[in-house]
């Protein structure tokens, strides 16, 4: 017997199947033929890079964000000139509120979608693409990996926001003459309130980025309430070739507030390539996918595991779970919670037969844009 829980009800799903190119900051480089379609970036990975989807789900900016920008969304406190010292050492020095901004990362550009200041945004990369209205920004991706920095040069912007994704191009933007700011990395969800923060000051809209981060707090503290009485499945985020979501990093904090156990987390910090042996040790009960067909729980060592012999799964959509940013907090923790709580619901045999129960919504290199929506599968085959 199946049983499906589909948050959304959806009607269509955007998959981008890839191959893993490489992994994380330091070097690691993976190959994975049959690997799940994409490799996790927080602010110590590179960001997404996979072609984008052939259907884009917009997000919208918070209501809060949005209303702020409305009327500005600044203060005395929020004036201008402004000197920050970024992640560099560099200090930063802004006369007067930017009028022209690039983002050299998507997680970048949803906070600015977030806080209220997409209509001061030029320039964008093509991972960006999900983020409504981004398709009307310039492309300043490079061929390869990166920007190109002629096209983030070319767009004129008066500030340049880079996670630490691209740290290494951090010296090549500033030998051009751009303002740049560079983001240290984001491995919880405080790192994003603090890069929330000093985003709205580095663009003068203090009051919506605290508006936001009150709006994200509050999801990370109902997401905690309703798994709080339930029972912690141990979960594994594979990202192929053995590759997985370990300590110390913005999916193992997400699936913590999630309500899972996130077993690598007591393996190895970042994104460690483990061995099958090791794997089959932890022996996850539930796999963390963003392709809601899940084949990466038909091969070893994941087909071994309790997961993938008893077929628990929880789909997020990829944006939000790889990228270190407001809104992916808000609704992964709230889409992974509500998961759990049917997974839990489904195996004490509540769920409505092979249809499940309808429930609301939702998500080194890779992944792009699959669906605004997360399906819980809990296949008894």
């Amino acid at each position: 017997m199946r049983a499906v829980v589909d948050p959304m009800r959806l009607t269509s799903v955007v998959v981008a199947a890839l191959v893993v190119t490489s992994a994380l900051v330091g070097g690691v480089t993976a190959a994975a033929t049959n690997a799940q379609p994409d490799v996790p970036h927080t602010d110590r990975a590179a960001e997404v890079v996979t072609e984008p989807a052939t259907e884009v789900i917009s997000t919208p900016a918070s209501e809060s964000g949005a209303a702020l920008q409305a009327s500005g969304g600044t203060s005395d406190a929020c004036a201008f000139p402004v000197e920050l010292t970024d992640a560099t050492g560099t200090t930063v020095t802004l006369d007067e509120r930017p009028e022209r901004i690039v983002t050299t990362n998507p997680s970048a550009a949803q906070t600015l979608w977030e806080v209220g200041a997409r209509d001061r945004v030029v320039g964008v990369t093509q991972f960006a693409a999900y983020l409504d209205g981004a398709d009307e920004k310039t492309d300043v991706s490079a061929e390869g990996l990166g920007v190109s920095v002629e096209k983030v040069v070319n767009a004129e912007p008066d500030l340049v926001l880079a996670p630490n994704a691209s740290a290494d191009q951090v010296a090549d933007l500033r030998e051009q003459g751009l303002t740049v700011y560079h983001f240290p990395a984001a491995t919880s969800v405080d790192d994003i309130a603090a890069k929330t923060t000093t985003t709205g000051r580095l663009v003068g809209n203090c009051e919506a980025a605290a508006a936001t981060n009150e709006e994200m707090n509050a999801a990370v503290a109902d997401a905690e309430a309703q798994t709080a009485d339930l029972d912690r499945p141990t979960g594994l985020y594979p990202l192929g070739d053995g590759f997985v979501a370990g300590g110390n990093t913005f999916i193992d904090e997400i699936m913590e507030i999630g309500g899972v156990d996130n077993v690598a987390a007591d393996v190895d910090d970042g994104y460690p390539q483990l061995s099958n042996e090791v794997i089959l040790e932890t022996d996850p009960e539930l796999i963390v996918v963003t392709d809601p067909d899940a084949p990466i729980l038909d091969e070893e060592p994941y087909a071994s595991t309790t997961a993938g012999v008893e077929n628990n799964y929880v789909v997020l959509d990829r944006n939000y779970l790889n990228q270190p940013a407001p809104r992916s907090v808000i609704v992964t923790t709230d889409r992974l919670a509500t998961a759990v709580e049917e997974l839990q619901r489904e195996g004490s045999g509540d769920a409505n037969g092979d249809t499940g129960a309808a429930a609301p919504g939702f998500g080194v290199v890779a992944a792009v844009l699959a669906t605004l929506a997360v399906a819980l599968r809990a296949r008894r085959e």
